[in-house]
């Protein structure tokens, strides 16, 4: 039977936006129809246009609970995140408002959820009577066979609760992971990363530079310190904003190269790089577990779910974590990296038929 979808997604990481595109394409092609998808973000970031362009649906953007950084937009500031996240409720009850003016509107079968917190409070408050799928890698932290970090139990206690929250009143829990785990226990089952097919269709190979991706730009002085002293590496650097990091930075712009965020073009310089730096977020790892990469994670500072991630993939073969992007490190992995990795792509063998079935059961 042919179903109405509605996908939210949280729209401040790039790995929630492109699993609802490659699930948003998997709906298309099996008849069903998607209309619309809910944007939230803090809106300091535009839609990517990679999105805009792929998505043939109404795009609706609201503002939605998110982190604040520091002024050098490295760490994470959670107090002053709490008190702008608290000084904007009226706003956010113009999210919640604008949300049940366009379910009411288009009255879809199913609401599938990438991890926005806002879609949870509507479950929460309005209770509609439309069934709700979630999806995203921090539902693992749900699961009993999860393995957290020793120690932090503050956050651990924090990051378990806002991800039930964005889960309430739901019929699934799909927990997207970098390795297999048995069982569906607390409502939650584990499935694997759901790639886009740009990733399958790419053939790896080894050229000479090294690829990093900073969702933070502030993060950009390590690397140009970094390069300073190893001036002969080339380095592709993917980030927002590059004109300001070109206004506020001297670099050498023949071997440091800064790319804004594109997902072909990152998907392309991946399939050619030597390894990977980046700050653990869940896609950009798995992407390049599938590529054979070795990964460099250095989680933003304050980031308990990336300090988890990092990690979680480090024990799945991804690679190294660290605490800053000092490159050295990657470096030295590569040259006894084997640049396979057999267990996690049998893993996210036929991904998308999985996830498709777990979707329309409900």
């Amino acid at each position: 039977m042919k179903k109405k979808y509605l996908l939210v997604v949280q729209g401040e990481g790039r790995g929630h936006v492109t699993q609802a595109m490659t699930l948003y394409d998997l709906l298309i092609e099996n008849g069903h129809e998607v209309c619309g998808v809910i944007l939230g973000s803090s809106g300091q970031r535009d839609i990517p246009t990679f999105f805009i362009n792929r998505i043939k649906a109404p795009i609706v953007q609201v503002q939605s609970p998110n982190f604040l950084t520091d002024k050098k937009n490295k760490s994470i500031n959670l107090p002053k995140s709490v008190i702008h996240n608290f000084r904007k409720l009226k706003t956010f009850r113009k999210s919640l408002k604008t949300i049940d003016n366009f379910i009411k509107k288009e009255k879809p079968d199913v609401v599938i959820n990438f991890f926005d917190l806002l879609i949870g409070l509507y479950y929460r408050f309005h209770k509609p009577n439309i069934p709700m799928i979630c999806i995203a890698h921090q539902y693992i932290y749900l699961h009993p066979s999860f393995e957290f970090p020793k120690g932090f139990w503050l956050d651990r206690m924090a990051i378990k609760l806002f991800t039930r929250v964005t889960s309430t009143h739901s019929k699934k829990k799909l927990a997207l992971s970098f390795y297999r785990v048995d069982g569906t226990l607390n409502n939650v089952t584990v499935l694997p990363p759901l790639l886009r097919d740009d990733v399958f269709k790419l053939r790896p190979e080894i050229k000479d530079y090294f690829l990093i991706y900073l969702v933070n730009n502030g993060y950009f002085e390590e690397i140009v310190k970094w390069h300073q002293r190893h001036p002969n590496i080339e380095l592709h650097c993917f980030t927002d904003n590059p004109s300001q990091i070109e206004k506020n930075h001297t670099y050498n712009k023949e071997k440091l190269f800064v790319h804004a965020i594109d997902d072909k073009l990152f998907l392309e310089k991946m399939s050619g790089s030597n390894g990977l730096a980046t700050t653990a977020g869940f896609e950009s790892v798995c992407e390049a577990m599938y590529l054979g990469k070795p990964v460099l994670m250095v989680p933003i500072q304050g980031h308990f779910e990336q300090f988890c991630n990092s990690r979680d993939a480090y024990k799945a073969s991804a690679g190294i974590y660290a605490d800053k992007f000092d490159l050295s490190k990657l470096v030295a992995y590569t040259s006894k990296y084997n640049h396979s990795n057999p267990a996690f792509q049998s893993w996210v063998k036929n991904a998308k038929e999985k996830i498709y079935r777990e979707v329309i059961s409900v």
